[in-house]
């Protein structure tokens, strides 16, 4: 299943994907090795790729919980549920602010074991091991919300169809950089921001000010050439993730490799941008990165 996004501004298109997980920033300190099991119970509207990848994070989580504990709150969820072996399962629901820790990375691939209910639908039990380490306060805090087809607030969206143009609306309390990355679903990693005609290696913001980048209307003038962005997908529903990265410190971008000829973005893999990404909040304990989980629907 291919992943695809059309540049607008080359009227090129191409493909890319990744898995990572990221959260509040983090010093070289305090990493240990974690490991978590999680069972993802699906319906019929969840394709074999979704119910992977939301056991995987479901596994993290439960890693993480296990070795750093979890911050009370009324949105967690805790239930058993009978499964098809006749065995009461626990499961819940928690999304990243709400465990007192981040993943780091993987260790290994993640093993999952795949069987179907009495009903049909799948049951996906994931097992993963990796690093991870507690919480801190020293990450600076910003708002970055991806836009369908508009460049206001109000027109924040995770869904998207195909032919949907995509914006990014953001702002930080202070002055820093900025970096934006798409990961998608072909084991590759697209640098967004900075623009790839962007002749330095930063993007500076100022602070309490409103920027929508990927829209020319409101280009600032001073990142290179702005470029446009036109999701596209084929064939069943996908899932990608959009990387908002920001810091009051002064970061380069990672060594990137040249587009290829069906597509006009630089690109790394996911190993590549999780070793990058690692090193730089291991240096940096006041960068902060946002991930934002875009759902695409073909025409």
């Amino acid at each position: 299943m291919i992943n695809r996004m059309r540049l607008l501004s080359s009227l090129l298109t191409a493909a890319a994907c990744c898995t990572l997980c990221a959260g509040a920033a983090y010093g070289a300190s305090g990493v240990k090795k974690v490991s978590g099991v999680y069972t993802y119970y699906g319906d019929r509207n969840d394709s074999p790729a979704m119910s992977k990848r939301k056991a995987l994070e479901g596994a993290r989580l439960d890693a993480i919980a296990k070795e750093f504990g979890t911050i009370v709150s009324q949105d967690i969820v805790q239930a058993e549920r009978m499964g098809s072996n006749g065995e009461s399962t626990n499961f819940f629901a928690l999304s990243s602010s709400e465990v007192k820790g981040e993943w780091i990375a993987d260790s290994g691939d993640p093993v999952y074991e795949v069987s179907l209910d009495k009903d049909d639908n799948l049951v996906v039990r994931c097992t993963i091991s990796g690093t991870a380490r507690g919480l801190t306060n020293e990450a600076v805090d910003f708002e970055a919300l991806a836009l369908r087809n508009g460049s206001r607030r109000e027109m924040a969206s995770t869904e998207y169809h195909s032919g949907d143009d995509l914006f990014l609306w953001f702002s930080a309390p202070v002055d820093g950089y900025v970096g934006v990355y798409l990961m998608l679903e072909n084991d590759e990693v697209w640098q967004m921001l900075p623009y790839p005609t962007d002749p330095g290696q930063e993007v500076k913001v100022k602070k309490d000010y409103e920027y929508v980048f990927f829209d020319r209307s409101k280009a600032e003038g001073t990142f290179g050439e702005i470029q446009e962005f036109e999701i596209a997908t084929d064939g069943d529903v996908e899932f990608n993730k959009l990387y908002v990265i920001f810091s009051p410190n002064a970061f380069s971008r990672p060594v990137m490799h040249a587009a290829k000829s069906d597509q006009s973005l630089p690109y790394l893999s996911p190993e590549e941008f999780s070793r990058w990404l690692v090193k730089n909040r291991s240096n940096d304990s006041k960068m902060n990165v946002k991930q934002i989980n875009l759902k695409l629907f073909p025409d």
